[in-house]
Order: C-alpha cells, then sequence, then structure tokens
C-alpha cells in the first residue's frame, strides 16, 4: 500500500475531521473513498467524451434523449 501525504487548509481540515466523526471513520478512509469516487468520475467524463460524437451522430444530444430511449 502506498503513502500520500497532504497540506489541507484550515478549512478543509475542519471539514474533513467533521465529516470523518460524523461517519465514525478515519481521515484517511474518507480521503480514500473521496479519491477513489473523483477517480471514477474523471474516467466516466473521459468516457463519455470518446463517446459523443457516435451518440450525437446517432441523434442522442443530451442525457434526455438517452434517458428516453432506455427507460
Amino acid at each position: 500500500m502506498g503513502t500520500l501525504t497532504i497540506r489541507l487548509d484550515d478549512k478543509l481540515e475542519r471539514a474533513l475531521n467533521r465529516l470523518a466523526k460524523t461517519q465514525h471513520r478515519t481521515k484517511s478512509e474518507v480521503a480514500r473513498e473521496l479519491l477513489r469516487r473523483h477517480i471514477l468520475v474523471r474516467q466516466l467524463d473521459e468516457t463519455r467524451n470518446r463517446l459523443r460524437p457516435y451518440a450525437e451522430a446517432a441523434g442522442y444530444l443530451t442525457d434526455e434523449d438517452f434517458f428516453r430511449n432506455i427507460s
């Protein structure tokens, strides 16, 4: 397992401490979860950007177009 050391400004540190305390988790556990989510969102954005030209060619210009046809 790797280690990451980061510096947090006071406001962010207080927010992280509050979040960890309310979830009964360590700051490291919360930070790992947030990093995982951020990475997944970025990967989804990249996938959407790669697929966008194909979707637009098929007539899917908005999320609503897509969801209308699959729901």
